[in-house]
């Protein structure tokens, strides 16, 4: 079977398994996440084919009819046997998610991967820019924080068009090497339809780059653009 996206156009089976680890972010806890995502951008397709059934069993988490079809489009592949895959619990819909986002933090607040308070535009931001406007395909680079946690979380919210688990892979390295050990990275493309997390991290974000941005990189702004109006 080749993998579908939501609007039926094919796509490869690293692409499935991306677009299915977006899907699940909000839902597996993001120690399991970052790591699945970092075993398809490294070529780890056996463990993760191992580890990603297992992981939805243990936390309870369903997959819609789109979602499996994602699933049985790469893991068999790469070694999951179908008794893993049956074993997944059915959902009719992914369900809203808990999470809360702000798009700036207050100049007292600490986030998870500095040792100093959190602002716009920091260092952490100006180099995730560098390594996007680098990327093929790059179309936009936004960043929210998640707010529901000890300390506010950084969520990464990229718009590429070419190889979206090789860029996942690097900014989730550049983030963990800045000391978040639980990266948020999520990496999107149409034709994939945009899960709750996503639409309200991008609700609550700001742009950070844009390929027609010209004298804007200081601008603190929120405005519309193709991730939000997706």
């Amino acid at each position: 079977m080749s993998a579908q996206s939501d609007n039926g156009v094919g796509m490869d089976p690293e692409r499935a398994c991306h677009d299915l680890l977006v899907r699940l972010a909000g839902r597996l806890p993001d120690r399991l996440l970052w790591r699945l995502r970092d075993w398809l951008a490294s070529d780890g397709h056996a463990a993760l084919s191992r580890a990603l059934p297992k992981a939805l069993l243990r936390n309870r988490i369903g997959l819609t009819d789109a979602e499996r079809e994602l699933m049985e489009s790469c893991l068999p592949l790469w070694g999951a046997t179908q008794r893993q895959l049956d074993a997944v619990l059915p959902v009719a819909e992914p369900g809203e998610t808990n999470a809360t986002f702000r798009a700036e933090l207050s100049p007292e607040e600490v986030c998870a991967d500095l040792a100093g308070p959190g602002g716009w535009r920091d260092s952490i931001d100006l180099m995730l820019t560098a390594v996007v406007r680098g990327h093929p395909g790059a179309k936009e680079l936004r960043r929210s924080w998640r707010v529901d946690r000890p300390r506010p979380q950084r969520v990464v919210l990229a718009h590429v068009t070419e190889d979206l688990p090789a860029l996942t892979g690097t900014l989730q390295r550049v983030l963990r090497a800045h000391g978040d050990l639980t990266p948020c990275v999520e990496v999107v493309s149409p034709p994939l339809a945009l899960p709750p997390y996503h639409r309200l991290a991008l609700r609550d974000s700001t742009s950070l780059w844009r390929p027609n941005d010209r004298g804007d990189a200081g601008r603190n702004r929120r405005d519309s653009g193709s991730l939000v109006d997706a």
